[in-house]
């Protein structure tokens, strides 16, 4: 029987004020492998979460807390919103909005100009970014409008990641490295698929193509995922 006044506790820490900051961290980490106790500090900073604090300090947070943080993760991971865009739209509601959970496991790489396309206004409206930042996006080559001034699906993708990078500090003048890369990246799989091409072997070579943009993809990912662990010590 529990004692009166004590909190009960569960497995991972929890208890009827609130969880730790560790209790939490093993709540999120099954839907968010990533995240780790300084990402949840850093958005409790930035005022996305604002969890109770014990009379000696220590942090509780609420299922509400973890709610709003499961909402943040999941908004920057799969739709890529921009901090800013995120607290507006917690500060909206009394209630956490519902998310469209993406598949986490690789889609297939589509390489076919995708139909859909918005206008600058469009673009701005569905992403939530300034338009000066999407001028600044054009202007270092990281998203280009057709001879219309419209924009395809990919774009709009690279405009979202864009600004959620910027959350963190880079800038578009910034994110002229990953233009380089892929520039880089591009060049030397078109030495594999240009010959297929040529051949007339359009099918084969659109099959080979995206299957090697989903290799070429995976490869960097996990590349800089390793070369982050190497600064974090993680």
């Amino acid at each position: 029987m529990t004692a009166v006044g004590r909190p009960t506790r569960d497995r991972t820490g929890g208890s009827a004020t609130g969880s730790t900051i560790g209790a939490v961290l093993a709540r999120l980490r099954p839907e968010f492998p990533d995240v780790t106790i300084s990402k949840i500090r850093f958005l409790e900073a930035e005022g996305l979460v604002s969890p109770e604090r014990t009379a000696a300090g220590y942090r509780r947070f609420s299922d509400a807390d973890i709610a709003r943080l499961r909402f943040v993760l999941a908004a920057q991971r799969d739709h890529y919103l921009p901090l800013k865009v995120i607290r507006e739209r917690l500060d909206a509601g009394a209630t956490v909005p519902a998310l469209t959970a993406v598949p986490r496991k690789a889609p297939a790489i589509a390489l076919d100009a995708p139909a859909d396309r918005l206008g600058r206004d469009e673009v701005v409206a569905h992403t939530g970014v300034p338009p000066a930042l999407l001028a600044e996006l054009e202007q270092y080559g990281l998203v280009v409008p057709d001879e219309h001034g419209r924009y395809d699906t990919d774009g709009v993708q690279i405009v979202r990641m864009a600004a959620a990078l910027g959350g963190y500090g880079l800038e578009p003048r910034h994110l002229r490295a990953f233009r380089a890369a892929a520039d880089r990246e591009l060049g030397l799989l078109e030495q594999v698929v240009a010959p297929l091409y040529r051949q007339r072997d359009r099918k084969k070579a659109a099959e080979q193509a995206r299957e090697l943009a989903g290799l070429s993809v995976g490869l960097h990912t996990l590349l800089v995922k390793t070369g982050l662990r190497r600064v974090t010590g993680g």
